[in-house]
């Protein structure tokens, strides 16, 4: 395993995150994907479902809903990235 290729995927789920609490559902989906990409272990590899389920909900003009944290929380398991799902909350 490369683990700088994998500091990368975290890295790209981190700016998809950062992107749905800045309000910007494109930049979040792209992100997303890439992080899915690049992460060799497969723990991200919902994240890009749950994030094109945030996104939706912003798309919509919505808060992102209880249901997408959740898929969030669950996408990117216990963790720091648990902690930047959780500042979407306050």
């Amino acid at each position: 395993m490369d683990g700088q290729q994998q500091r990368q995927a975290v890295s790209a789920a981190e700016r998809a995150i950062e992107a749905l609490a800045s309000g910007r559902p494109e930049a979040a989906r792209a992100a997303a994907r890439r992080a899915a990409e690049l992460d060799q272990t497969g723990n991200l590899a919902s994240l890009p479902r749950a994030v094109d389920q945030a996104a939706d909900d912003l798309v919509g003009g919505r808060q992102i809903s209880e249901m997408s944290m959740a898929a969030l929380s669950a996408a990117v398991g216990p963790g720091p990235l648990e902690a930047a799902v959780a500042r979407l909350l306050s």
